[in-house]
Formats: structure tokens, sequence, C-alpha cells
């Protein structure tokens, strides 16, 4: 199963998901974000890989997870940094527990045009406000700019939001 195009598979715990290819709406969400992060991380001079869609995984964590992008911020990294999950629909294995076992440090979830953030600590995950990895990130123009319907326009938004900002 794991050479089917348009499958993703994810499991956890012996427990195993299997993700059909996502539709437009995930898809039109996911490059919007990465086209904002790109943005910020070019204008911010910040050294980055874009990972996208890698498959994470760890044996000893009994985990396997592919996020919808991810990033790894600075050189020379030996996992993403950064994961980004956009939800469209619900259920299955436990993400943040996934992400957690694969040492990923910030984890964000685009569902229901909200933006959700949550940073690893010894415990777990914590949610947080304003993202510890891109702390000059203005989260509030992120999510304004997600909303706008018109991808164009949504980038110049950013854009200009930010250039005021950095």
């Amino acid at each position: 199963m794991l050479d089917i195009p348009g499958v993703r598979l994810s499991f956890l715990d012996g427990v195993l998901e299997i993700e059909k290819k996502p539709g437009r709406k995930h898809e039109t969400a996911k490059e919007r974000i990465g086209d904002f992060l790109q943005i910020y991380l070019m204008k911010a001079d910040r050294d980055y890989t874009p990972t996208g869609s890698m498959t994470l995984e760890s044996e000893e964590g009994l985990v396997r997870r592919e996020a919808d992008k991810s990033y790894e911020l600075g050189a020379n990294r030996e996992r993403p940094d950064l994961a980004i999950e956009v939800v469209v629909t619900s259920g299955g294995i436990d993400k943040l527990e996934a992400y957690k076992r694969l040492r990923i440090r910030e984890v964000w979830f685009w569902e229901k045009s909200q933006l959700s953030l949550y940073a690893l600590r010894e415990a777990g995950y914590e949610g947080i406000s304003c993202s510890e990895l891109l702390p000059e990130l203005d989260i509030a123009l992120f999510v304004r700019s997600m909303s706008i319907a018109n991808h164009v326009d949504a980038i110049k938004e950013f854009r200009s939001g930010f250039d005021r900002d950095l």
C-alpha cells in the first residue's frame, strides 16, 4: 500500500490511518500557507529548507507521519523543525502524539479558518499564541490574509502587512 498513488499512510502504536488524495480546499490552503511562509522567511533573511510532505518515521516510536508542509529552520537539521497540518476532516491518529515521538519542535494546524500553534515541551505539546520558531511572524495578519478569497489579493495583503513590521 505504500506505493499506491494518491494515498497517504500514517501509523501510531499499530493504528493505521489511510488518507485519500486531498481535495481542492485542502490543497489551496496548504499552498497559500507555504507561499506566506516563503515570503516571510525570505524577508526575514532566515536560512530554511522546505521539506514538504516528506515521510517522517521512528521505528522505536512506532510512528510514521507525513505533514502537509514541513520546514527545517537553519542548516544541517536532522529533521524538520516545523510541521503544518491542514485539517478538512477530523478523526484518525493523534497527530500531536505522532509529532511528539518524531521530536518536531513546533506544529501548526489550520482548521476552520483558524491557526492553532503548538510547541514541544518535555511533557508534550503546549498551545502557544505566537510561533517560538518565527517569533516576529504576525499571526493575526497570517490568519486575516488566509481568509481572503483571491490568492493574489491574499499575498498582497500579507506582504503589505509585514513589510511594515520587519
